[in-house]
């Protein structure tokens, strides 16, 4: 027997349709699908959309930057963010978190969403921070998945424009003839140019004394002053002042000339062939990213590579673009790390 007294109205709803006969429970059917579908119709309403190549529509995507607002890695990443919301139709933000020589940058990307929204414009630190911080605080093969690499800024040696060293002849002659006596300013231990002329030194079997600066103003100022003599910087941080005629570079530490110092000869010309040490950087994603949303992204950073706003930002910063494969960026990644171990494992250099 059905017990139509419930003190569950829905229930005496129900009750009530079924002891009126068919038409009445088809009546409630009908009045209950109406009173569902509002609320799942505006769920569906508002639930995101995916995007091709499985980004979510409307989701903005977040570049971190290891560095603070200004800097060159920060310049790039404005200049590609813009690049590609043009191409994609999607936000693309720009967000900086330095400290910690950029591992705080590194650790909020590999504990964030693998869902393609949280990206990493990374530099060389990226490889060069597992052996300089002990004990590691990350492994950038197993924790981040490669994206895509963007572009390079050469590492260059440069003197006050009135220095009596001219060339890297110069600069082995003084210091073979007075080991530990010439110094270089850097903006810090554990560096790329810190790290780049460690690396020159050992090739040239010479003794250099390094003078570490928080940052590379301080140490163009010094250098500028004459406290310091040489100056191991990336390119950005010394064209102004190649251009105001203040800093000569006397190489360039690149597989080739760069535009931005034509008459600069590069390490390589000047007795050290092969030798090659810039400034790379890269787009990083969370590991667990899904493989169709890292094939995405790199095809849409190819195409912003080759827009002509991309390539000339990061010519006005001493750099040029450097479209890779996946498959090579990982591999630069991996080769960079085994040569940053061993050189401060050899060096015994540690960080600031």
């Amino acid at each position: 027997m059905i017990n139509s007294k419930s003190p569950y109205p829905t229930r005496n709803c129900f009750v009530q349709a079924l002891s009126g006969g068919s038409k009445h429970f088809l009546a409630w059917i009908a009045f209950c699908c109406l009173v569902l579908s509002g609320p799942f119709y505006a769920f569906a309403q508002s639930s995101p959309s995916v995007h091709e190549g499985g980004l979510i529509s409307g989701k903005p995507i977040k570049i971190v930057v290891g560095y603070s607002a200004g800097g060159a890695v920060d310049i790039v990443a404005r200049a590609l963010s813009k690049s590609l919301a043009a191409q994609t139709g999607m936000t693309f933000i720009v967000e900086n978190k330095p400290g910690a020589g950029t591992n705080i940058a590194v650790k909020s990307v590999i504990s964030a969403e693998p869902d393609g929204h949280t990206l990493m414009l990374a530099a060389n630190a990226l490889a060069a921070n597992m052996s300089l911080y002990q004990p590691a605080p990350f492994d950038a093969e197993k924790d981040l998945a490669v994206v895509a690499l963007v572009g390079q800024i050469p590492v260059v040696i440069a003197v006050q424009s009135n220095s009596n060293l001219k060339n890297i002849s110069n600069l082995l002659g003084k210091a073979k003839a007075d080991p530990g006596l010439l110094s270089y300013a850097s903006p810090g231990n554990g560096s790329t140019p810190h790290l780049a002329m460690e690396i020159f030194a050992r090739a040239a079997s010479i003794e250099l004394t390094h003078i570490p600066y928080k940052g590379g103003a301080q140490a163009v100022t010094d250098v500028l002053g004459g406290q310091v003599p040489l100056l191991a910087m990336n390119a950005l941080e010394v064209l102004p002042h190649t251009n105001s005629g203040k800093l000569r570079v006397l190489a360039v530490l690149s597989a080739k000339r760069s535009p931005m110092f034509a008459d600069a000869l590069t390490l390589s010309e000047q007795g050290f062939p092969g030798f090659e040490a810039s400034v790379w950087y890269g787009l990083v994603a969370p590991s667990a990213t899904p493989k169709t949303i890292l094939t995405h992204l790199h095809l849409e950073v190819q195409k912003a590579l080759a827009s002509a706003e991309v390539r000339e930002k990061m010519g006005s910063v001493g750099g040029e673009v450097s479209p890779a494969s996946r498959e090579q960026f990982a591999e630069l990644l991996h080769s960079e790390r085994v040569r940053y171990d061993k050189l401060i494992r050899q060096a015994h250099i540690k960080p600031d």
